[in-house]
């Protein structure tokens, strides 16, 4: 799905949003609501209200690494974006070349071989292409030093050219982000929480608003490119798995919040629609043939109009959904990327009842 749309320029969001003006939290952006091809404008903090008692928010509990690192192949200096960590201790990485702004731009993967000098003494060696889809993405192996030491110690979050400036850590943390008992994360935050605060999480709470954790470590976007997303590990534990289906066969909604949410509760769901505890690897990628048989609605950021995360909304909401949304998006003026506002896809109450009535649950 490819928007015939243009987002001007002006309409990156270059800074949280807690840094444009003082007072102002996390939970200052605007909110887009589409329910069918019914569009209405609130502010994110109006959340609790426009959900109901009942409902269920399933959420990403990843957080974010520190996942950029300069490094040296020769004499030229590029920045090595870790993605994911394999099985067998490999990481799939992405080189970069320094645009001489603060940021990177593209830059060929490869050749088998190469070796990148790492701060700290160790050197990452490139063995061979994550996947057929090009060379963006490489397998390497680090050696003299461990890879999440060196995140730790040298590693900044991965950092766009539409932003104005590095940001600390913590700013690409969300409220449900949690330490893994083996240190790995998500390459890039994931950002559909961001805007949710510990106040607004307790409104929602008090208003019966309940919530599953999950867990999807997300790898590095294609900035340049918007391939389809590549394998990536998750979890959804079986108690998260009991409440999406006990929610499910109740008269509440299930809403993700964020598409890497998407990806990890319909990687749990069996052919028979019903979602059981699961962890490892999902190939998944959701798509309008393909549909969705667990979230009824999703809570997401604004997508470039090549990205292929919008299949994934079009499968969720339709393409007319899409369609106008974006389109009163841009004509309001909302903000896109990570630190951008967010987008609410709700399915229309007549149809949602309907279906509810005819599959059974």
């Amino acid at each position: 799905m490819t928007l015939a749309v243009r987002v001007p320029e002006e309409l990156s969001a270059r800074v949280p949003v807690e840094q444009r003006a003082p007072g102002l939290d996390r939970d200052a952006v605007r909110l887009l609501v589409s329910r069918g091809a019914r569009v209405s404008h609130h502010a994110f903090v109006e959340l609790p209200r426009l959900l109901r008692a009942g409902d269920l928010l399933v959420v990403n509990t990843s957080a974010t690494l520190a996942a950029a690192v300069d490094g040296w192949v020769g004499h030229a200096r590029v920045v090595v974006h870790f993605s994911t960590c394999g099985d067998d201790g490999r990481w799939a990485v992405e080189l970069r070349e320094p645009d001489g702004r603060g940021t990177t731009r593209a830059r060929g993967g490869g050749p088998e071989g190469t070796e990148v000098r790492l701060p700290g003494g160790g050197v990452l060696v490139l063995e061979e292409p994550l996947g057929a889809r090009g060379g963006r993405l490489w397998w390497g192996r680090a050696c003299g030093a461990g890879v999440l030491g060196v995140l730790r110690d040298h590693g900044r979050p991965i950092r766009y050219s539409y932003t104005e400036r590095d940001q600390d850590l913590s700013a690409h943390q969300t409220v449900f982000a949690l330490p893994s008992a083996d240190g790995a994360g998500s390459a890039e935050m994931p950002s559909a929480a961001r805007p949710f605060t510990h106040r607004l999480v307790a409104e929602l709470v008090s208003r019966g608003v309940q919530f599953a954790p999950v867990m999807l470590h997300t790898g590095v976007a294609s900035a340049e490119a918007h391939e389809p997303p590549y394998p990536e590990r998750f979890a959804v534990p079986a108690a998260s798995a009991r409440l999406i289906n006990a929610v499910r066969a109740g008269d509440g909604r299930v809403i993700a919040v964020g598409t890497t949410a998407v990806r990890a509760v319909e990687s749990a769901a069996g052919p028979d629609g019903v979602v059981r505890g699961a962890a490892g690897w999902t190939d998944l990628v959701v798509t309008p043939e393909r549909g969705v048989c667990v979230v009824d609605g999703l809570l997401t950021g604004l997508h470039e109009p090549e990205a292929s995360h919008l299949l994934m909304l079009e499968a969720v909401a339709g393409r007319a959904a899409i369609d106008r949304g974006y389109e009163a998006a841009l004509r309001a003026r909302y903000l896109w990327h990570e630190f951008g506002d967010v987008h609410l896809l709700l399915p229309e109450e007549g149809a949602y009842a309907e279906q509810r009535t005819d599959d059974g649950r």
